[in-house]
């Protein structure tokens, strides 16, 4: 049953793949008069339209539009901009806006373990992001979201035509969780106005698998030889480049899976599961849906 409330709740960055889902999940509990969600591009709303939700147009350069976009709003989703490298100014901004607007409460996307620094490239922007919410005069939550499966099959089609699934990652552990997941724990915590400031989930999936296994359940369900091949950071920063990866994005890749390869995507204290009442999306679930597509 849809709640009725004065609340105004909004989620940017809500035409993404992560954004959409969270919207999605609030409106399970909430009506569309009190969702509002901030979008880049106007013609990427009409889906959000169509939802009765109120769009706001903005993005994380424009602290103005930002401000703006954020007037009335009780509680705040940040989904952390993709746009790896611009982060840390980006995501100040939406910190600054949401002070001005008078934001009840904001909840930010971060990093699992961030502050470990075990994944380098990417934990350098969530610690500022961080460091910044603990410095301002925002109640605040954080999500420490892990992999996501979808990271993972993305390299589906290239393993499945080479046979070999290479990586820097070694034997570490990974916990990945699928984007509906980490959604529907954004939409709770967003939702539970218990919940204290600067609250810290590390979120993570059920699953501990390294992988080697990751390769032979692709192997198995797919019927074909497959390798797992893991790669000193170096090399497989450069087979990405050559496979055309941008430098930054292929050097980002590498860095992850070395830190993975130190524990850094792995976490068991089942968090996430918790927090959404259901079990997490087992990685051979994500693997059969991406092999029938």
């Amino acid at each position: 049953m849809k709640v009725r409330t004065m609340t105004k709740y909004l989620v940017t960055g809500a035409s993404g793949q992560l954004g959409r889902l969270a919207v999605e999940d609030l409106l399970k509990s909430v009506a569309a008069e009190n969702v509002a969600v901030l979008v880049r591009n106007e013609e990427k709303a009409a889906p959000l339209k169509a939802l009765g939700v109120d769009v706001r147009l903005g993005n994380y350069d424009d602290k103005g539009a930002l401000s703006a976009a954020f007037a009335g709003v009780d509680r705040l989703l940040l989904v952390s901009s993709s746009e790896v490298g611009k982060r840390r100014q980006q995501h100040a901004n939406v910190i600054e806006a949401a002070e001005q607007a008078g934001v009840g409460f904001l909840v930010y996307t971060s990093l699992l373990h961030a502050d470990r620094n075990l994944l380098k490239v990417l934990a350098e922007e969530h610690n500022a992001t961080e460091a910044a919410l603990a410095a301002s005069g925002l109640k605040y939550a954080l999500l420490r979201n892990g992999w996501y499966t979808e990271n993972l099959v993305a390299a589906l089609p290239g393993v499945l035509e080479s046979g070999v699934y290479a990586s820097a990652a070694g034997n570490g552990r990974f916990t990945t969780a699928t984007r509906a997941d980490y959604a529907a724990a954004a939409a709770a915590v967003l939702l539970d106005e218990t919940v204290a400031s600067g609250t810290i989930y590390e979120l993570a999936g059920d699953e501990a698998f390294t992988l080697e296994e990751f390769a032979a359940e692709i192997a198995r369900q797919s019927g074909k030889v497959i390798a797992y091949k893991s790669l000193p950071e170096n090399t497989y920063r450069e087979a990405l480049v050559g496979a055309g990866l941008p430098e930054p994005v292929a050097t980002m890749l590498a860095d992850s899976d070395a830190g993975a390869a130190q524990g850094g995507l792995f976490d068991d204290s089942k968090t996430l599961s918790k927090l959404i009442g259901r079990p997490t999306t087992p990685y051979a679930e994500v693997i059969a849906a991406a092999l029938k597509a």
